[in-house]
């Protein structure tokens, strides 16, 4: 009941976190850097949500478990396209 939603929400939670990083890499603008973080997010607010409100029982649990492990990932990438790069020679 929790490793297929952890398992699943660790796909896009990586493909989230790979591209904060390369938007960081290229130096784009703070506000696509954390667009990858807040689509996620937000996604995850939107699969609670429709867990909770349209989809109940079992398979309503485990989406709502699917939305609660894409919030660290959301997390995660938020930070890593904040930092900022360092002084470079």
């Amino acid at each position: 009941m929790l490793g297929v939603p952890l398992l699943i929400a660790c796909v896009p939670g990586i493909i989230a976190i790979l591209l904060a990083w390369w938007f960081r890499k290229l130096n784009l603008s703070l506000f696509v850097r954390l667009l990858p973080g807040i689509l996620t997010f937000i996604a995850s607010i939107i699969l609670f949500y429709i867990s909770f409100v349209y989809i109940r029982g079992f398979e309503g649990a485990a989406y709502g478990i699917l939305a609660f492990f894409l919030l660290p990932f959301a997390i995660v990438a938020s930070i890593i396209a904040s930092k900022n790069k360092g002084v470079q020679s």
